[in-house]
């Protein structure tokens, strides 16, 4: 079967799995998940029972979950061997990508998720989210002193980042091209990207036909679900 991606929309960190798939260039279809819209379709418990994007069903019908899990999945499928030094670093930054930077925006996903702060609450998870944002970024600025790549060439963290960078500029932390120069060029060229912008329109809800590998979305309950594992 084609694979078939679960991504949550708006700002889902299934972003970077939808670039993975343009850059890896080989057939996949969509499956759009409305997070905002409660309850989610009980079908998708078979998918995951934490019922959280990314999710993918792979070519034999199993589903994977975490972003993680499903980037190290596509790079095999791109001749990223486990047990290589190059399956080694990037599971290293996926790893990374997936902990550090992802939970330093856990404050800012806490306000925009649950409300009913008060003003020095927000105040202070505001402070708590930028301090620990900016570190991490402090961090990806000096990576970028020597390389225009994480890894030094393009890999799937960066197809990761493509979607966790944006949220820097969606909570309005700071100026990251003023504090961070570095970085913040190397998520322009990641913003001009065909598969980065490809993404972008399929977020926006985007109606979009005979493009590369994408072979258009499939709903719920057009697929003969597996129970996940």
């Amino acid at each position: 079967m084609t694979p078939v991606l679960f991504y949550g929309v708006p700002q889902g960190c299934s972003f970077g799995s939808i670039v993975a798939l343009e850059w890896l260039n080989q057939p996949y279809r969509l499956c759009r998940i409305e997070m905002l819209e409660h309850p989610w379709d009980a079908r998708f418990a078979q998918i995951n029972p934490l019922l959280k994007t990314p999710a993918l069903l792979t070519a034999d019908g199993a589903p994977i979950s975490e972003s993680v899990a499903i980037l190290l999945h596509l790079a095999g499928r791109g001749g990223v061997r486990a047990g290589t030094r190059a399956h080694d670093r990037l599971a290293q930054m996926l790893a990374y990508l997936a902990t550090d930077f992802f939970a330093a925006f856990a404050p800012l996903w806490l306000l925009y998720d649950e409300g009913g702060f008060d003003e020095s609450q927000t105040a202070l998870l505001r402070r708590i989210g930028r301090e620990d944002v900016a570190r991490q970024c402090r961090y990806l600025d000096g990576l970028f002193a020597d390389r225009d790549w994480l890894l030094g060439e393009r890999s799937l963290a960066d197809a990761y980042l493509s979607g966790l960078g944006r949220w820097i500029g969606y909570h309005r932390l700071f100026d990251v091209d003023a504090e961070f120069p570095r970085l913040g060029r190397y998520l322009q060229r990641l913003a001009d990207d065909p598969g980065v912008r490809f993404a972008q329109a399929i977020e926006r809800g985007e109606k979009i036909e005979g493009h590369g590998a994408f072979e258009g979305h499939v709903t719920l309950d057009a697929l003969t679900l597996p129970r996940a594992a």
